[in-house]
This record gives structure tokens, sequence and C-alpha cells, in this order.
């Protein structure tokens, strides 16, 4: 029974914090107030999978290599699902989730920031990609509102004869811009607002505070570098905007 305590408590806090999200969204009648129960859920279950595959594979240099690939393909699709990618543009899109995290590893390792060792490439590489769908989906979904929201002046830029993407570039700097401020004010804050996880866990794992500092710097440059390059990337290869989106208007 002793054994099985923490694992009851853990539940009991679970559920405790659940139930304050469900019911603070559903007082406000907010949209999808069992958004946070169902995530939640499939947090859990995805833990433990990966909890009992990394058990397996975390010395391993080759499985670990696979663990990253699985990462990286299950961000591209959420990144697809999430933003509405079209077809034609899931190309691009994993071409520019794959260039980012590949260059901000390349730097970190090749510079002997952080050792290249398979535990430490699958937690760099398990942030940097995360962090990379993000800014991709938020970049891509504030770009084409920002499309429909001012296509008119667009259209005009079209009109003088401007190329689609001379019409769309400043709205595509200001997509990233603003696809990148919730990692921009994390890395402001950190040490001041916010205890990032990397920095608690390489504590937690019996580094130095000094230790788990430097790696949490690499850390945040990597997925300021990571999310600046493949939002860049992305809406080169695809921000072309020639005609009126669905919406607009």
């Amino acid at each position: 029974m002793d054994a099985w305590m923490p694992w009851l408590m853990t539940g009991a806090a679970v559920v405790l914090l659940a139930a304050i999200a469900t019911v603070s969204l559903a007082a406000l009648r907010v949209p999808g107030k069992w958004a946070v129960v169902s995530a939640l859920a499939r947090a859990a279950l995805q833990l433990a999978a990966l909890s009992l595959v990394l058990a397996g594979i975390i010395t391993t240099p080759a499985w670990v290599a696979v663990g990253l690939g699985v990462m990286f393909l299950a961000a591209v699709w959420t990144a697809a699902r999430r933003s509405g990618t079209r077809l034609r543009e899931v190309g691009p899109l994993f071409l520019s989730m794959l260039i980012g995290p590949v260059v901000v590893m390349t730097v970190a390792f090749a510079t002997g920031a952080i050792e290249f060792a398979p535990r430490y490439a699958l937690a760099l590489g398990g942030i940097i990609i995360g962090n990379t769908m993000t800014i991709t989906i938020l970049t891509q979904r504030i770009y084409r509102t920002s499309i429909r929201d001012h296509w008119d002046q667009v259209e005009g830029w079209l009109a003088l004869g401007a190329t689609p993407w001379e019409s769309t570039r400043e709205l595509a700097r200001g997509a990233v811009q603003t696809a990148l401020l919730p990692s921009l004010d994390q890395t402001r804050t950190t040490g001041l607002v916010v205890l990032p996880g990397a920095f608690v866990g390489a504590i937690f794992a019996g580094a130095s505070p000094f230790d788990a500092g430097r790696f949490q710097i690499v850390v945040l440059a990597g997925a300021l570098a990571s999310g600046a390059l493949s939002g860049v990337i992305l809406l080169r290869l695809t921000g072309r905007v020639a005609r009126q989106p669905l919406g607009a208007g």
C-alpha cells in the first residue's frame, strides 16, 4: 500500500486541479470547458507510455534517434492539424520544423556547450521540437488571421503591381514577432517570475545550480533560435498570397 501512496496522492492532486480549471471555465461559460480534463487525461496516458519507453532507450543512441524522430513526426502532425495546413503546405511545414531543431542541436553539441550524450540529446531535442511546434502553429494562425483582416491592404498592393510576397511581407513579419512573444517573455522573466522545467529538472537530477543554469540558458537560446528560424522559413515558403482567402473582405 505504501508504494501506491505517491501515485494516489498525485492522482488526487491532478483531479482537484482539473476540477478547479473546469469549474472556472464553466463559471464564465467558456466554450470547451472539458478541454482541460481531456488534455490532462491524454497527457497522463502519453507520459505513462513515454516513461516506459524512455526507461529502455535513454542510454541507447539509436533508440534515442528513433524517439526523437517519433516526437518530430507527432509535432508536425499536430502543427498541421492545429493550424489547418493544406496538403500542399505539409512539405514546407515539415522542412521548416526540421531545420530549426537540427541547427540548434548542431550548435549546442558542436560547441561543447552540452555534452553529446543520448540523454542530453533526448532532453534538448524534445524541448526544442515542442517549442518549435508551438511557434509554427502560432505563426501560421496569426498570419492567416492578419491576411483576412487586412485583405484590402494586400489587394491594394497587388493592384499596384507588388508581388504576392511584397504585398504580405509586413504581415508576415508581424506574425513571426507575435508568435515569439511567449518565448521571449519567458526568457526575459526566467529566474524572476519563471523557474523553467529544464532548470528544475536538472537540479532534481543532482546537477549543481550553476550547471543547471548553464543548461537552461542554452535551452532558452535554442528555443528562440529554432522558433525564429522555423517561423521565418515557413512563411518564406508558404506566405505568398495572391487570392482572397475565405472569410476575408
